[in-house]
């Protein structure tokens, strides 16, 4: 939200649905699962989402139920000096 008044919370993705619209688990409560979708600067940039990825996202305080992803948390087993599963991955 411009005005400043977002919550930011993290969560994990449950269910990816239809639409870039994803079910996820609050990190945490006791169970509370959100309906979020993906914020602009993640699809411009292509950022990738899948089911078990840890994110960052912000709620509005009028509507707990929604949330919108703003970042997708680094996975803290992957090897930095490795470079990851997507170490050769080029884009032209």
């Amino acid at each position: 939200m411009s005005d400043g008044k977002s919550i930011e919370v993290e969560g994990k993705i449950v269910a990816v649905l239809p639409g870039t619209m994803f079910k996820v688990e609050l990190v945490n409560s006791n169970g509370h699962t959100v309906l979020a979708h993906i914020s602009g600067k993640l699809r411009k940039n292509f950022i990738k989402i899948a089911a078990g990825d840890t994110v960052k996202m912000e709620m509005s305080p009028y509507d707990l139920e929604k949330a919108r992803i703003t970042y997708r948390m680094k996975e803290p087993s992957a090897n930095p000096a490795f470079g990851g599963p997507r170490a050769g991955f080029r884009r032209r």
